[in-house]
């Protein structure tokens, strides 16, 4: 899609949504939730920040080291009788995971949540291969439902209320009309419960990869991920090389960060770890384990030095909670997986920086995103980097006689101050509606009103000269 349609796009949901108050107030209502219980939980560590700091060197122990933490996992993971495929690209690990679905004869999938997937869009791979594919997730298996990609990282469906979930279940459930929360819920796992005693695949993802062990690490509140890797007599897992962390340890960091910054949570309800598939004696388990572990860009992103930390997010969704422009354009105005700050930093390096770079610019720069980072990734300083990155790079053909005409006319003191004294005139005259140059600046602020003298010309009138 062209640089200019994906920008397009997002200009417009945003606009769109921004104007929608209904929406706005329900998403600043959830997240105001969410701010308190996480504040609770944040003063019941001994020094909230001490961990964030602990955590954010076991990413960069790992991430910096990244080709020596892989082996280990890896070597890991296949003694306990995994199997691993090094997928390059999103169109390699579909093609692995649709093959493989096709020679084990795989009938129906089910499938946990997972980012990863989303990001190689896995789900319409396997039912163009004539594979369906059930999202177990409760927020997962609404949106898939309405046809819709996940709202925000961690809360699929947060921006829908009972009445719309009832709605949707009466139409494609033919369930009976219902507030209550907890029948919903029963709605959906009554369909879910044959799924996963039928499907032959279970798909989930992997919040952490431990190389010491070889373990992978779920966590979830549902127990839905558990059904799914467990019953299934096969068992894919999907994960981006960044997932890694050096010891079973940091799990005990790891775990409650990521319940705390992500949902607000002591601790999520269900984590898990899981190390190949079933041995003798086990009761349950897949026959089978295999894990995709994805590049797709990521190490160009690990060849820069300047930007390498953004592979340290551990996916908690806290940027995008405190994020003011998430809180009004909502997470499908992005236009892609990872929404939010954090998105906005990594998109343009996994999709193309010209062709993304509007993200970086849909921000406020006022860092509320890197001071809740738990793992202190400098995000709004990230976004600048990329703005930066775009500027140096291709820009269209008036961008290119703009940047040549201002750096003519700085480079020369009398040509800038001439220009100086007639910017006021120049506002004044200045074409009005889609002509304008500043449009996209006075279409929802004043432009500055320019000083009635320069700086210079006060000078001279303080000290009579130069």
């Amino acid at each position: 899609m062209a640089r200019a349609t994906i920008s397009a796009q997002f200009r417009t949901a945003a606009s769109k949504l921004t104007a929608d108050l209904k929406h706005r107030g329900w998403i600043s209502k959830s997240l105001r939730g969410y701010e308190t219980s996480r504040r609770g939980n944040q003063a019941k560590y001994g020094d909230w920040n001490s961990a964030r700091e602990a955590a954010g060197s076991i990413k960069y122990e790992a991430v910096n080291h990244l080709d020596r933490y892989l082996e280990e996992f890896a070597r890991n993971f296949e003694a306990n009788g995994g199997k691993i495929f090094w997928a390059s690209t999103g169109e390699e690990a579909r093609d692995y995971v649709v093959k493989l679905a096709r020679d084990r004869g795989v009938r129906s999938v089910i499938k946990s949540k997972s980012m990863t997937a989303e990001e190689i869009h896995l789900n319409p791979a396997l039912e163009e291969a004539g594979l369906p594919v059930v999202e177990s997730d409760l927020g997962e298996y609404i949106v898939q439902l309405r046809g819709e990609a996940p709202y925000h990282l961690v809360f699929p469906a947060m921006h829908l209320d009972r009445h719309e979930i009832s709605t949707l279940f009466e139409e494609k459930l033919g369930s009976a009309p219902t507030d209550d929360p907890e029948r919903l819920t029963m709605i959906a796992r009554e369909v879910m419960r044959d799924k996963y005693l039928t499907a032959d695949m279970g798909i989930t993802g992997a919040n952490f990869a431990v190389a010491e062990t070889g373990m992978i690490s779920i966590t979830e509140n549902e127990g839905n991920a558990r059904l799914t890797a467990a019953l299934p007599k096969i068992h894919v897992a999907l994960m981006g090389i960044e997932k890694i962390i050096p010891r079973l340890e940091d799990l005990a960091l790891f775990l409650p960060m990521l319940a705390t910054a992500g949902a607000g949570q002591p601790m999520t309800c269900y984590n898990s770890l899981y190390t190949g598939p079933r041995k003798a004696g086990e009761v349950d388990g897949p026959e089978e384990f295999h894990l995709v572990i994805l590049d797709n860009k990521r190490t160009q992103l690990l060849a820069d030095a300047e930007q390498r930390d953004a592979l340290h997010c551990i996916r908690c969704g806290a940027c995008l909670n405190v994020c003011p422009i998430f809180r009004n354009v909502g997470g499908h105005s992005y236009g892609t997986t990872y929404q939010g700050p954090i998105g906005s930093v990594i998109t343009p390096h996994l999709r193309g920086l010209q062709n993304w770079k509007h993200l970086s610019a849909a921000s406020s720069l006022c860092g509320a995103c890197t001071e809740t980072c738990p793992v202190k990734i400098d995000i709004h300083h990230h976004l600048l980097h990329n703005r930066r990155n775009a500027a140096q790079g291709k820009q269209t053909w008036y961008e290119k006689i703009g940047f040549r005409l201002f750096a003519w006319a700085a480079r020369s003191p009398g040509l800038f101050r001439f220009g100086g004294r007639f910017a006021g005139l120049a506002l004044k005259l200045r074409p009005r509606g889609p002509l304008d140059p500043l449009q996209a600046w006075t279409s929802t602020r004043g432009f500055p009103t320019p000083a009635p003298r320069s700086f210079n010309a006060y000078w001279r009138s303080r000290k009579g000269g130069p």
